[in-house]
């Protein structure tokens, strides 16, 4: 097919005021992990609270609870007052300035707030763009301090079969590399080394782990012996601690994540924990490695780089972090390049996420809505909820942690029909694999949730039943 000349009359597109918002989408725009020609499901007309209303293609409309909170980040809803305010008075000032020679207050205050929040000791800030960027600073980082070490032979990375860490090229490495979703560049991107996927595990209602310890046994034997023999040419071992996500929804033992950072102090490596997904609460801990705390909840470990993003923000703006300890800086300071970590996006720290996201924190942790007290009432909702989805023929298996939700299926979800299904009974959802799952704003009210989970458990149902 030829590319039409000047010469050549153009097919004009119809006004958008005649065609639906579904049509003008469908072969302009990309959607994740999707042809340009499949469109979208349905377009959101307005958002608030813990509800988006939909229309579809035939300008129905729909009022459903959103099981997704915008994958894992609207974790105070829509349009929330608190953040709209603090959206609009950073606007009245400045909504953008470069960071390179310059700082303001939206970005320092957000930095000293990550550290005062995340675990002690770690203590410099890298203000990243999205979470997938706030992984390959880690990456960059971890290479740097162990080339500033002398340890120029260390540039491979050991991370979790089943993990996921982001699309760009180096996260991609490090995401698994048969059941991931990169498989088709596995050629194209430096080849790690992968530990087993973990033993399964969930939180029983008296907030114990129940694993199969030959299991994990078992597992730790091989990843010691991994770790050993790749050693001398590894830079840093990665992993979502507790909840892998986007690899199938995983909880594993907390004490592989103590394993791993038993093995990288034993070798000199770097421990970096993606709490992109994780991090705020999600898990039922602030943070999900503080699941590794003694029953005190004391002694948790403490990793040497963090990264954190999606909830950041409350869902309003794209923003990540990640975070380091003081010895990492120093051993980076001694390094080549004045010590200087060699990334700078231009939109790093820019002022109105960061505004905002300090406003989200401030209502994650304020007194009025705790979020530990949010998450619990959420877990103990979707634990209710959902059970009946586990008398079904087609469900293998039922979880939940924190404020996620799990049902797994005996197959691949027929992912059209079951999300038409859930939204018909007033839900969103976004089934991949054979997962159906929720991960909703911790500000659900008790009727949504309920609501939430009986479209699930009757799609489901209608579906594969």
């Amino acid at each position: 097919m030829t590319s039409p000349t000047l010469d050549q009359p153009r097919t004009a597109p119809a006004p958008p005021g005649r065609r639906s918002l579904l049509a003008r989408d469908a072969g302009l725009l990309w959607h994740p992990y999707a042809p340009v020609d499949a469109g979208a499901l349905y377009a959101v007309r307005d958002a608030r609270g813990a509800r988006l209303g939909l229309e579809d293609a035939a300008g129905a409309r729909h009022e459903v609870v959103d099981g997704m909170a915008s994958w894992w980040s609207a974790i105070h809803g829509y349009r929330n007052p608190v953040l709209d305010a603090a959206a609009r008075e950073q606007l009245d000032s400045f909504s953008h300035v470069m960071f390179g020679g310059l700082t303001h207050e939206p970005a320092v205050g957000l930095a000293e707030r990550l550290v005062a929040m995340a675990p002690a000791g770690l203590e410099h800030v890298f203000l990243a763009d999205s979470g997938s960027i706030s992984v390959e600073v880690a990456l960059k980082l971890a290479l740097q301090v162990q080339a500033a070490r002398g340890e120029t032979r260390r540039t491979r990375f050991l991370a979790l079969r089943g993990g996921y860490h982001g699309d760009t090229f180096a996260t991609m490495g490090v995401c698994d590399p048969v059941d991931g979703m990169h498989a088709e560049f596995s050629g194209l991107v430096p080849a790690q080394v992968f530990l087993p996927r973990p033993p399964a595990a969930r939180l029983g209602a008296d907030e114990a782990w129940e694993y199969d310890d030959g299991a994990l046994a078992a597992w730790e034997a091989a990843a010691r012996e991994t770790a050993a023999a790749h050693a001398p040419e590894l830079a840093a071992i990665v992993c979502e601690p507790v909840l892998q996500g986007a690899g199938g929804m995983h909880a594993y033992p907390p004490a592989v994540v103590r394993v791993l950072r038993e093995l990288a102090d034993e070798h000199g490596l770097l421990l970096v924990l993606d709490e992109i997904a994780t991090g705020f609460g999600r898990t039922g801990r602030l943070f999900a490695s503080e699941w590794t705390a003694g029953p005190d909840g004391r002694g948790a470990i403490v990793p040497d780089i963090l990264c954190v993003g999606k909830a950041l923000t409350g869902g309003y703006l794209t923003l990540a972090a990640m975070l380091c300890t003081t010895a990492v800086a120093a051993d980076l300071g001694a390094g080549p390049n004045g010590g200087a970590l060699l990334h700078g996006p231009t939109f790093m720290g820019n002022p109105l996420a960061c505004a905002v996201a300090t406003a989200s924190l401030d209502l994650l942790t304020g007194s009025r809505q705790p979020w530990g007290e949010q998450v619990e009432t959420l877990q103990s909702r979707l634990r209710t909820g959902l059970a009946p989805a586990a008398g079904l023929d087609c469900v293998r298996d039922v979880r939940v942690l924190g404020g996620v939700g799990v049902v797994q299926l005996d197959g691949p979800v027929d992912v059209p029909a079951v999300t038409r299904e859930v939204v018909a009974r007033g839900a969103w959802v976004r089934p991949f694999r054979d997962l159906v799952y929720v991960m909703p704003p911790y500000v659900t009210p008790a009727e949504d949730v309920a609501r939430l989970c009986a479209a699930i458990v009757e799609g489901v149902d209608r579906v594969h039943g």
